[in-house]
């Protein structure tokens, strides 16, 4: 199943069994009976709320809707009672094996929204998520008298220089996230009503349980990690923004205050590659690899990309994918219906029915986000050979870190070998190379931060809905140093305004993708005996390191995601130090160039 699918499913009621009864239950043979009857029951349903889940992000209408609608209350009924009977399970922990014990704290711990036992709250709760979500895909701006979908504002985002298009742009997208508000405000309340009923304090707390270490650990444990890269992504930020005063003049860059949002080639300010000829390094002649050329220069297609991807990972010795992946999959979008644009990865079956949905253009953002999503079509065939509780990563970080270590290796060699550029560029063009992807990597940091920082804020009642963008642009600047072209208004829910808030999937998984990239990438660098410089790593068409990284893989969440991380990077802790050493002559060139800067905002 798709793993932002199964998430968003996880939501529904249950009803609680007397004390007495459980208390009969709580046996070492009952737990084991439990479980198998669990898998066999989520198995039974899991395909067809997936299928309709597909249909519906494919095809969006009334019917379409209502059917996911239906499934996701009925799934996540059967979920949410699933969570409280685990938890009978508690008082006998000691007399279980791991293996039990952990599949139990995957049935508790795994729902995104769970739902009181309330009756129709399952119902109503389906019928939100449902309708934000909707809300969200089916989004468009009036721009110079046309009708721009979401996928076309971000396009925008990324061609338009002028600033006041910028504003226009950015700011008539935020409109359609007004209507969320009310809805957002209802899911909470059940959400957070659901998550006390199954034990903790609210829903924020239950997010931060699902890492096999306590919740507040865990929230100190991102902080430690931000702490080791934020010396890096403050020296990009001042470049930045230095730059753009540049470009753009004191007015509209004021060097005293955060950047404006707009203005970073990227509807969320989340990525900012699109802007990278108006922030380049200076002073330097060689050129970095400029990819959307190259794409459109050699001819390629949407799906040309997408078999490019799959040739990386045969390279290292994974199986093609199969023939039902290329019959099967929304590669581009239909010209006819409503879809959701937003890429991603499913496995419908649970077993091999691996595909991706994209509206797939050529250039390189998309180069690397097939590249992305093929990675988790890897992983979910990989852990298909485990049982089905344990078919899903053990850290939602590992998921997307799979692909984007990938993207690591997306280097001017690579670029070579599969016929894209004739000749890889000089020694000096490491810098402009390495500038381009700390515009997306590193810029994205804080971003993957916050967002769930907000939820966790909002989840706990710090943040109450009057104040809920206040306290979203309060996080946005204290982290990544931006602001909005103008002053919001009082009714703007702008949080809405990105996908994973309306669609309800936790974010700190990106967050930790991005550290988590990194070292295994590195790991895979080492395994291929690689020993130059770490950003000119390839590993393309290297086997031995595919079969170390799929015995990882293949472990699926059947283990501590501690001990799958020992396991082929060779440390427990997860360690921001890889993206340090990563950008480490970057990072050095930034040194001096910001030394007589006034950075900060």
């Amino acid at each position: 199943m798709h793993k932002k699918l199964l998430s968003a499913l996880l939501v529904g009621t249950a009803i609680l069994m007397p004390l007495d009864a459980s208390a009969q239950r709580a046996t070492k043979a009952n737990a084991e009976k439990f479980l198998s009857e669990a898998e066999e029951r989520l198995s039974e349903i899991g395909e067809e709320a997936s299928r309709i889940a597909w249909l519906r992000a494919t095809y969006i209408n009334y019917d379409s809707s209502w059917l996911e609608a239906k499934i996701s209350a009925e799934y996540t009924e059967l979920a949410v009672e699933l969570a409280n009977e685990a938890s009978r399970y508690d008082r006998i922990r000691g007399k279980l094996t791991p293996q039990q014990v952990r599949k139990l704290d995957i049935l508790k711990q795994s729902i995104t929204l769970p739902a009181p036992t309330t009756d129709g709250a399952a119902a109503r709760l389906a019928e939100i998520t449902t309708r934000l979500d909707n809300t969200y895909a089916t989004g468009t701006i009036e721009l110079d008298g046309e009708t721009i979908p979401q996928n076309r504002t971000e396009t925008l985002m990324r061609e338009l220089k002028d600033p006041a298009k910028l504003e226009e742009v950015w700011t008539k997208w935020r409109e359609n996230s007004k209507p969320m508000k009310d809805d957002y405000i209802a899911m909470v309340d059940i959400a957070n009503e659901g998550a006390r009923e199954l034990g903790y304090s609210d829903l924020g707390q239950m997010w931060r349980s699902n890492y096999d270490m306590d919740p507040d650990a865990f929230a100190e444990e991102v902080d430690r990690l931000w702490g080791q890269v934020k010396p890096l992504y403050d020296n990009v930020h001042c470049a930045v923004k230095y730059e753009l005063n540049e470009a753009y003049g004191d007015d509209v860059v004021p060097l005293d205050q955060p950047i404006r949002a707009d203005l970073l080639g990227n509807m969320w300010a989340q990525q900012w590659g699109s802007i990278y000829d108006l922030v380049k390094p200076s002073g330097i002649e060689a050129e970095g690899v400029d990819l959307d050329k190259l794409l459109q220069e050699a001819d390629y297609t949407p799906l040309k990309i997408v078999e490019t991807a799959e040739e990386f990972f045969t390279s290292l010795g994974f199986d093609e994918l199969p023939e039902t992946f290329w019959e099967r999959s929304q590669i581009t979008k239909p010209a006819d219906r409503d879809v959701v644009c937003h890429a991603s990865a499913w496995n419908l079956d649970d077993v091999d029915d691996i595909r991706i949905k994209m509206c797939t253009e050529v250039n390189a953002d998309d180069f690397q986000t097939v590249h992305h999503e093929l990675g988790h079509n890897i992983y979910q065939r990989a852990y298909n050979i485990q049982d089905p509780l344990f078919r899903n990563d053990p850290n939602d970080g590992f998921h997307e870190a799979i692909g984007d270590m990938v993207a690591l290796s997306i280097t001017p060699a690579y670029l070579q070998q599969i016929g894209l550029l004739d000749e890889a560029p000089s020694d000096d063009a490491d810098l402009p190379i390495l500038m381009q992807k700390a515009l997306d990597g590193v810029a994205f940091l804080p971003f993957g931060l916050l967002v769930d920082k907000w939820r966790w804020q909002v989840f706990s009642g710090e943040l109450q809905p009057d104040e809920w963008n206040e306290g979203w642009w309060a996080l946005r600047e204290e982290y990544q140093g931006i602001r909005p072209p103008a002053e919001r208004p009082a009714d703007a829910f702008d949080p809405g305004a990105k996908y994973h808030i309306p669609g309800n999937t936790p974010y700190m998984r990106y967050f930790l993708a991005r550290i988590l990239q990194f070292q295994f990438y590195k790991a895979a660098c080492e395994q291929s005996g690689w020993e130059g410089p770490l950003h000119r790593c390839s590993f393309y068409g290297n086997e031995e390191v595919g079969t170390r990284f799929n015995a990882m893989l293949e472990k699926g969440n059947s283990q501590a995601w501690q001990d799958s991380l020992e396991e082929f990077t060779g440390t427990r802790d997860m360690d921001g130090s890889a993206m340090v050493e990563y950008f480490r002559p970057l990072m050095d060139y930034l040194d001096e160039a910001n030394k007589d800067r006034n950075c900060g905002w």
